[in-house]
């Protein structure tokens, strides 16, 4: 899917259909195609779909952290002058968005969480990101997945790019190390929102019982698995995910309430 950029102050995104919003936050590694089937999916459904681009490695190296990311996303919905979206995050886009939830709770409707970190994941910042082979980076990237096919050349390409430029690199470890450091465990219980968890069941980087433990701490939450299934439901499972999403959000009747504005 081809996208059509818009860029405004410092913010660049995606930004596609009309009703209530849906704020996509894709991971550390990712970037914004990783939401190629829910933002098609939602944006033709009624939906509006935005996916920010993080500002991974525009922020002096000092500020590259997870809590300036999540400011990053909080300023750019109150210059949009969004109010009650859905977030949707994955990896480190979902520890984001617990983070604007708890930070802006007036603005967020509710979270879908996939793969997120914020509790426990295992961290690139022992051993990933980092200088090796092309092969190296291709193992480490294919393990994301249950279905190392998934690895795409282009997207080992894309890992490989950003471990081989030291700049890149730096700021990587940098956010990974501040992921890790802020757990979130002891703040869950005053998010309030309704959260979807949706979990591959052979997620490596943040396993099922991180999954059940966010659906234990969170006060309002549904967890839903995906077979055959790693780290990221939404580039594997696209059908599965989109279709667990759509149902679960059906149930609030956004689009009628986002008629009535």
């Amino acid at each position: 899917m081809i996208f059509s950029l818009k860029k405004e102050k410092t913010y660049t995104y995606v930004e596609e259909g009309e009703g209530h919003t849906f704020v996509l936050l894709h991971g550390l590694m990712g970037n914004l195609s990783n939401f190629n089937a829910p933002l098609k999916f939602f944006s033709t459904k009624g939906y509006k779909v935005i996916i920010p681009s993080l500002p991974l490695y525009s922020m002096p190296l000092l500020r590259t952290n997870i809590s300036n990311l999540a400011k990053h996303i909080m300023r750019f919905l109150r210059d949009r002058n969004f109010s009650k979206v859905t977030l949707v995050g994955n990896s480190l886009g979902g520890h984001i968005a617990l983070i604007v939830a708890r930070e802006i709770p007036n603005m967020v409707h509710s979270i879908t969480l996939t793969g997120s970190s914020g509790l426990f994941e295992k961290a690139f910042g022992d051993s990933f990101p980092k200088r090796g082979s092309y092969q190296y980076i291709e193992q480490k990237t294919q393990e994301v997945f249950y279905d190392p096919k998934v690895a795409t050349k282009e997207l080992v390409d894309e890992v490989y790019e950003i471990v081989s430029d030291r700049n890149k690199a730096l700021k990587t470890l940098h956010i990974a190390r501040s992921a890790l450091k802020n757990n979130m465990a002891d703040e869950l219980l005053y998010i309030k929102q309704p959260v979807c968890l949706i979990w591959g069941k052979q997620d490596n980087v943040t396993p099922p019982e991180v999954a059940e433990e966010f659906h234990r701490l969170l006060p309002c939450s549904d967890l839903f698995w995906i077979d055959k299934c790693g780290h990221a439901p939404m580039m594997e499972r696209p059908e599965s995910f989109v279709k667990i999403l759509d149902e679960w959000i059906s149930k609030f009747n956004l689009n009628h309430e986002y008629s009535k504005h």
